[in-house]
């Protein structure tokens, strides 16, 4: 049965974090596929033909790892789910100074937060991959923000259908 405009939005809004537009653009595309894989391409189509100024935006829609929205119980609950996942929830006072110190030298850097798909991950790779990405250069960061908030719209797909 055909979906509707409404209802493909509300099924596949919260694929990327915050950013509803990206299933209220591929409505007229995506509104018969149900393939996880075929879905997450064409979703991930309109992201990267998006202008830079919009990509900026999605990756700022992304909440810090371990950060105050996570304290404050205000993540989506794909997020929540996503950080509980990879035990951040469960930080020592250590992990928890270290998450909080590479989030601010990494929005210092970049803009925008860091982003990592976390599912199937743990605090230690976490950390090192936040690290190890402090080094890049602003336009690689930018494309790997990007490549990670595809592969957590792909799981987030999965996982609803």
């Amino acid at each position: 049965m055909p979906q509707t405009h409404e209802q493909f939005v509300r099924r596949y809004g919260g694929i990327y974090e915050n950013s509803a537009w990206v299933a209220e653009e591929t409505y007229a595309t995506a509104a018969d596929v149900s393939d996880a894989g075929h879905l997450a391409r064409v979703f991930a189509s309109c992201v990267d033909e998006a202008a830079h100024d919009r990509k900026l935006t999605l990756i700022r829609a992304h909440p810090d790892l371990a950060g105050k929205a996570a304290i404050a119980g205000d993540l989506t609950e794909e997020s929540t789910d996503e950080q509980s996942s990879a035990g951040i929830n469960q930080c020592t006072p250590e992990e928890y100074a270290q998450f909080q110190l590479l989030n601010a030298q990494y929005r210092e850097k970049f803009g925008f937060p860091f982003v990592m798909a976390v599912r199937n991950s743990n605090r230690g790779d976490i950390l090192r991959a936040f690290a190890q990405r402090l080094e890049n250069d602003d336009e690689t960061e930018f494309a790997t923000a990007i490549d990670e908030i595809h592969k957590i719209a792909r799981l987030r797909l999965e996982a609803i259908n």
